[in-house]
C-alpha cells in the first residue's frame, strides 16, 4: 500500500508516518501545496497513492480544500469511485460541522486526535485494506 501523510504539525505528522509505515510505503509532507504536487506526481508516474491521511486544519490550504482538488482531478481523469484514493481526515475537532464538511468533500473516514496504531488499523480495515497488527 502506498500512503501519503499530510499534516503541518511535525509531531502529529511523524506519529502518523510511523504508524502508517507498519501498513505500507509511506511519505509525509507538511502542507497542502506539497500534498497536491505529490498526488499529481504519483498519478503521472503511474504509481498513485492508495491512501492519504489528511489533516483538516492547516494554514494556506486546509485539508478540505486539498481533498476537493484531489477529487476534482480524479473526476477529470474519469477515475471510477472504486479506484479513487482513500482519504482519512485527521482532526483535533470532532464537531459536527468539521466532520460533515469533510464527508461532503469526499473523505472516506476520519480520525480524531489523539490517535493510536489500533485506531488507525481499525479504520484501514474498515476501508478494505489488509492490516496486520504486530
Amino acid at each position: 500500500m502506498k500512503i501519503l501523510v499530510v499534516d503541518d504539525e511535525m509531531v502529529s505528522r511523524e506519529k502518523m508516518k510511523i504508524i502508517m509505515s507498519h501498513f505500507g510505503e509511506c511519505e509525509a509532507v507538511e502542507n497542502g501545496a506539497d500534498a497536491v504536487e505529490k498526488f499529481v506526481d504519483a498519478w503521472n508516474g503511474w504509481t498513485p497513492f492508495d491512501l492519504i491521511s489528511l489533516d483538516v486544519q492547516m494554514p494556506e490550504m486546509d485539508g478540505v480544500e486539498i481533498l476537493n482538488r484531489i477529487r476534482g482531478m480524479e473526476r477529470e481523469k474519469n477515475v471510477p469511485e472504486s479506484k479513487r484514493v482513500k482519504v482519512i481526515m485527521v482532526t483535533a475537532r470532532s464537531d459536527k460541522d468539521t466532520l460533515m464538511t469533510s464527508i461532503q468533500a469526499g473523505c472516506n473516514d476520519y480520525v480524531v486526535k489523539p490517535f493510536d496504531k489500533a485506531l488507525v488499523a481499525k479504520k484501514l480495515s474498515k476501508l478494505g485494506f489488509q492490516v496486520h497488527l504486530f
